[in-house]
């Protein structure tokens, strides 16, 4: 389970002794097995959010059925919202935000799409909303199970998105979002997502640490406004036309920006406190490799299996596991793999005719503006839960390095696994 460093060759976490810490807080860590929708849940107990409005859908339900326990139990003083409908969801958590509550809920798929309207404004009005996402396909047909449509559908509303590879990364990063969010220069919301039954219902070993040291960690909330301080009135969800929009959202761009340095900022410390430093993305031996494999979620720790197996026969692969899809870093993939001769992009979303998956599509953008020119090989994997295998992920990456220069979109995007 490597946690993050942005160009290093991390294959396991640099853990801290129990010991050590910033400061005096208590760094106690407990290992314990969790659900990534249970590590989840916990992460949001501790960092003990002031509002929570929720609707439940599989296979998110369990993060706030566990949370309204914390709520019915008295462990956290949160205002806990149940409402008719996603849509209601994100309305009353944008309401709670502009008021100036830390606030939080979690969704999946179709859920998140009924949000879609309201994700737009919850950026616009630079409200730090953080959410639980938990991966799974759109309807329709209707499935239940993993790929990465609905927050790719969402990639362009100004969420920040983070990507979970296991239930210990769902934790940590939960607790770094709201830092992020809620820094003065980002002023944005986030999605931290899991891949859907991969993650969020397989057990693992996570390591919780003390409620002390993550409190400390988030800080106290200080909103940067609030629509009930009578002493300076401000006005939110007003008509805003050709006079003011357009610079509304050039701000709301500057906020993501800004994310870019604040994400590895909080990484860092995260680092120096709890011993789990992260970036933009994590690598496996692409220092010297000829064939690389770059994913999100889930799929990095088969692909990690993979990479090991191939390099055992004597081929030098490598493995890039994007953590942060938005802010896209495209400068820093460009320079990290600019010297790999042959990279399999994996997307488990389909674009409909675009020039690729979303993480392709984006990644090749990246690497025109540097000017570095890899034979890039697209592989549209895995959707509405489709197993993929290590042995398959050798495959594809002995597929990328042996196949010629694509000509074509045909032969630049491949369609693993599907009957045709």
């Amino acid at each position: 389970m490597s946690k993050l460093a942005q160009t290093e060759n991390q294959q396991g976490p640099e853990t801290a002794p129990a010991s050590e810490g910033k400061g005096s807080v208590s760094m106690q860590k407990i290992m314990t097995a969790k659900t990534g929708n249970e590590a989840m849940a916990e992460a949001m107990r501790q960092i003990n959010p002031d509002v929570c409005a929720a609707y439940p859908i599989t296979p998110a339900t369990e993060i706030m059925q566990i949370f309204a326990g914390f709520v019915n139990d008295g462990l956290v003083k949160t205002e806990l919202i149940t409402v008719e409908s996603e849509h209601s969801a994100m309305s009353a958590s944008m309401g709670a935000a502009a008021g100036g509550a830390r606030t939080m809920t979690a969704t999946s798929s179709q859920g998140l799409a009924l949000m879609y309207e309201m994700l737009y404004i919850a950026s616009a009005y630079r409200l730090p909303i953080v959410m639980a996402e938990v991966n799974r396909a759109l309807s329709g047909p209707i499935n239940i199970h993993c790929d990465h449509s609905d927050t790719m559908g969402g990639r362009d509303a100004g969420w920040i998105q983070i990507f979970s590879e296991n239930a210990q990364e769902a934790y940590d990063n939960l607790i770094q979002a709201v830092r992020i969010s809620e820094h003065a220069d980002v002023l944005l919301p986030s999605m931290v997502t899991t891949d859907g039954f991969i993650i969020s219902h397989g057990m693992e070993n996570v390591e919780i640490f003390s409620d002390e040291a993550v409190r400390q960690f988030i800080r106290d909330y200080r909103p940067p406004f609030t629509l009930l301080n009578d002493q300076h009135p401000i006005s939110v969800g007003a008509a805003d036309l050709q006079d003011f929009y357009f610079e509304h959202k050039r701000a709301a761009v500057e906020g993501m920006r800004q994310a870019k340095r604040v994400i590895q900022e909080v990484g860092r410390e995260f680092g120096e406190t709890f011993g789990r430093s992260y970036g933009f993305f994590d690598t496996l031996h692409l220092e010297d490799a000829e064939v690389a494999l770059v994913a999100l979620g889930s799929t990095a720790g088969t692909a990690r299996v993979a990479v090991e197996n191939l390099r055992a026969r004597g081929v030098k692969a490598g493995l890039l596991k994007l953590r942060v899809f938005r802010p896209f870093p495209g400068e820093e993939l460009a320079q990290a793999l600019h010297h790999v001769p042959a990279v399999a992009v994996m997307d488990r979303s389909e674009a409909f005719n675009a020039q690729g998956g979303p993480l392709a599509t984006e990644l090749k953008s990246a690497f025109f503006e540097a000017g570095a020119h890899p034979k890039i090989v697209n592989f549209i994997y895995g959707l509405g839960g489709r197993d993929i295998h290590f042995t398959e992920l050798e495959q594809i990456l002995e597929h990328t390095r042996k196949a010629p220069e694509p000509r074509n979109l045909n032969e630049r995007l491949v369609y693993w696994g599907v009957r045709e």
